[in-house]
């Protein structure tokens, strides 16, 4: 036999590492499906139409549009991540308008359920941006938008609609 081959457990040893080497190189690649230039570019052109230069009117338009948007999203991100809603649902609501409310005022969906010293930092660094690193990475949403099976809030739905979110975030003032 050649001593080149090599024998299965040396087969084993190398598939391990290279398996371990991916995945510490997977936590420095971007979000599926965006790159972080495409990031950049939609931020930037996004903060030169930031809020405080629009009317009311032209607000409330951008508001609608970015909470249409993110509804989408997160119907779209539920199925992908395998993930539910929170039992309540007026939870995934705000979230989902807090995340419209940084898409318009930021020019990015920065998590809206913590605090920032820097906003505009924040967001164009793009870690909290949704779905954050802790949610692309290890399903771990601080939020609760979504939910994995093992948690104790987690509901039967995985849809919420536009509809919804306007009704159940009625309340909220932004």
């Amino acid at each position: 036999m050649s001593s080149n081959k090599l024998s299965g457990s040396r087969i084993k040893r190398w598939s391990l590492f290279i398996l371990s080497l991916l995945t510490c190189v997977s936590a420095f690649l971007p979000a599926p499906a965006t790159t972080r230039s495409h990031q950049k570019m939609t931020f930037t052109t996004k903060l030169q139409g930031k809020d405080s230069d629009m009317t009311e009117e032209e607000r409330s338009a951008a508001m609608e549009k970015a909470t249409k948007a993110m509804t989408a999203f997160t119907n779209t991100y539920l199925k992908l991540s395998d993930t539910k809603l929170c039992a309540d649902k007026s939870i995934p609501a705000v979230v989902i308008k807090g995340l419209a409310e940084h898409k318009v005022s930021l020019g990015a969906p920065l998590c809206p359920c913590r605090f920032y010293d820097d906003k505009e930092a924040e967001a164009k660094d793009g870690f909290w941006n949704c779905p954050c690193v802790p949610m692309r990475e290890r399903h771990e949403c601080h939020c609760m938008l979504f939910l994995t099976e093992e948690n104790d809030f987690v509901g039967e739905e995985s849809e919420i609609s536009f509809d919804e979110v306007i009704d159940k975030s009625s309340g909220m003032k932004m």
